[in-house]
């Protein structure tokens, strides 16, 4: 069934509203798999923070030509077009969409949106094996940290070192 000028405004829309606030965004071919998986892909999604949404691929031109990102109409989309948006972290819609892709042949990488520029397919595989943002930050902290360590250890074996000298005194004595 057709679309409406109205639903087709209300898609743009929301695709462009999407794209605003979501800090990386990417694009798959999702044609020949199964609703059911596509809903355990949505259920992820929205367990990361993130959104899959179909979009029309008339629209999908559209709204990024819009936006500024596309210049020209020479990036043709293949099948059936799907964006997750990451709107929590930047590398959650990569991650998810390919650990998907690892368990579904059909689905395809086209390419993403991540600080409002296109990436292609290999960016997009490369931010997926990116650590989350969670385990960047424990990282940081745990680099800051190791000097402080260090240093009360080092004070701590001086005191330590004391301390068996003075019992081995006493023990010595009695």
């Amino acid at each position: 069934m057709a679309k409406t000028k109205q639903q087709k405004k209300n898609m743009l829309d929301k695709f462009g509203q999407g794209l605003e606030k979501s800090k990386a965004s990417v694009f798959v071919n999702f044609s020949g798999i199964p609703v059911k998986e596509i809903d355990q892909l949505r259920q992820k999604c929205k367990e990361a923070g993130a959104e899959y949404l179909v979009t029309k691929k008339t629209l999908l031109k559209k709204t990024l030509t819009e936006k500024g990102l596309v210049q020209d109409d020479s990036r043709q989309f293949e099948g059936e077009i799907a964006t997750v948006f990451g709107y929590e972290d930047e590398v959650a819609p990569a991650k998810l969409v390919s650990e998907f892709a690892k368990s579904h042949d059909n689905m395809k990488i086209l390419g993403g949106i991540l600080e409002n520029g296109l990436i292609d397919e290999a960016k997009v595989k490369a931010l997926s094996v990116l650590p989350a943002k969670e385990e960047l930050l424990a990282k940081l902290v745990g680099s800051l940290a190791a000097p402080m360590s260090g240093l009360v250890n080092v004070l701590q074996g001086n005191i330590r070192g004391l301390v068996y000298a003075l019992s081995a005194l006493k023990d010595k004595k009695q």
